[in-house]
C-alpha cells in the first residue's frame, strides 16, 4: 500500500475566510498601508452635503419635467352626466340599480354623472343601451332607435 497520503497535512472544516476591515480614522489607515497591506479607499459621493438644497442641476432638469408633462386625459362632459341622470331618474333607476344592469360598480356611474371619470366607450356603450339615449358623439340625449336587425 504505497498510497499518496500525506500524514503531515491539516484540512481545517469551517475556517471563516477574513473579512475586509474598515479603517475608521486615518491612523488605522495610515497603519495598514506601514503594515504592507492592500489599502483601498471609496469616497462616499453624498458626504457632508447639505441635503436640505438640492443642486441645481436638479432644479433645472425637474422644471425641464415640469414643461414637458402629459395633459390630463379628457373627462366625460357635463351634458352627458345630465342627459344620464335625467333619463334615469325618467325610468325610476337608482345609481346601484342601473350600475348592476350594466354590470359595473356604483361608484362608476357616480363618476360618469358627476363628470370625473374618462370616458371608456364599453361602459358608455352599456349605459346608452340600458338607458335608451346616445352618450356618446354629436346628438348627445337623442333617444336611441331600435335594433336595425332584419
Amino acid at each position: 500500500m504505497s498510497g499518496n497520503v500525506d500524514w503531515d497535512s491539516k484540512t481545517v472544516i469551517g475556517l471563516k475566510a477574513k473579512a475586509p476591515k474598515v479603517a475608521r480614522n486615518a491612523g488605522d489607515l495610515n497603519a495598514a498601508r506601514r503594515s504592507g497591506a492592500v489599502v483601498a479607499t471609496d469616497k462616499k459621493v453624498t458626504a457632508g452635503g447639505n441635503k436640505a438644497r438640492a443642486a441645481p442641476d436638479h432644479q433645472k432638469i425637474a422644471k425641464l419635467d415640469r414643461e414637458n408633462e402629459v395633459a390630463p386625459p379628457a373627462k366625460v362632459t357635463a351634458s352627458v352626466g345630465k342627459v344620464s341622470i335625467h333619463t334615469r331618474l325618467e325610468k325610476q333607476l337608482t345609481q346601484k340599480d342601473l350600475a348592476q344592469k350594466t354590470n359595473e360598480k356604483p361608484s362608476v356611474i357616480q363618476d360618469y354623472e358627476s363628470g370625473k371619470a374618462i370616458p371608456n366607450p364599453q361602459i358608455l356603450s352599456k349605459m346608452e343601451r340600458v338607458l335608451g339615449v346616445k352618450l356618446r358623439g354629436v346628438d348627445i340625449g337623442k333617444k336611441l332607435e331600435g335594433s336595425k336587425k332584419s
